[in-house]
């Protein structure tokens, strides 16, 4: 399991570091009930994708028929490959497998970000683009210090200590201009564009979500 964060405290302070509650479970896992069949005397199987896309979906269907010499392989939908045993095949279904699972196909990547808000974490797929946009951010720190003061009272006036609260609040913004970040055509140059505006991951995170809104990213945003 990995954590997205920590805490550590003493008697007088606290350090907290994303969210230590929480935390992912790399590649999950799986329950299964076993059920009885020969996978060698099978004349017909399925594939299944684990990320479904038609296009890739397509050039694993024409890989296989490239390699066996016949139409054995057809794509059925974005996440299943229909696989036929031919018939001069010379082995059984788990010889076909072991043929064709050596080879190497391209495969086609949607374009996607991903958002861990926890951490303030942030991946940008290759294939992310973004259209011109102008992006303004400000930030706002609130600075507050308590410095308590200790009155004594005059000597023979029967007054008692007392203390006197005094607050130090400050109030900073940096407002940066209007940046224009022009239509990328490649990853360096979207994240080259966005670095330009000097701003950390989190608020990187509010603007992502920003330029989606307008219209001007063409990639899907999934939110851990």
């Amino acid at each position: 399991m990995t954590i997205n964060g920590f805490k550590a405290e003493g008697d007088a302070a606290t350090i907290i570091s994303g969210v230590p509650t929480t935390g992912r479970i790399s590649s999950g896992g799986l329950i299964e009930r076993e059920i009885g069949f020969v996978l060698g005397a099978q004349r017909s199987l399925r594939l299944a994708l684990r990320n479904p896309d038609l296009t890739t979906s397509r050039r694993i269907a024409l890989a296989i028929n490239d390699f066996i010499g016949v139409p054995c392989a057809t794509p059925e939908d974005p996440a299943t490959i229909r696989l036929t045993l031919p018939r001069n095949f010379n082995g059984n279904i788990v010889d076909l497998l072991t043929d064709i699972e050596q080879l190497v196909v391209d495969t086609d990547l949607s374009a996607k970000i991903i958002i861990d808000e926890n951490s303030g974490l942030i991946v940008i797929g290759k294939d992310v683009r973004v259209s011109t946009v102008a992006v303004a951010q400000s930030n706002l720190t609130v600075t507050i210090a308590e410095n308590p003061s200790v009155v004594q009272p005059n000597p023979l006036s029967l007054g008692q200590t007392a203390v006197e609260p005094a607050t130090d609040l400050t109030i900073q913004t940096n407002d940066s201009n209007l940046a224009v970040i022009g239509e990328s055509v490649s990853l360096q140059q979207l994240v080259d564009g966005l670095n330009a505006l000097g701003i950390n991951p989190r608020d990187l995170i509010a603007i992502l979500q920003a330029i989606k809104a307008s219209g001007a990213l063409q990639a899907e945003i999934e939110v851990l």
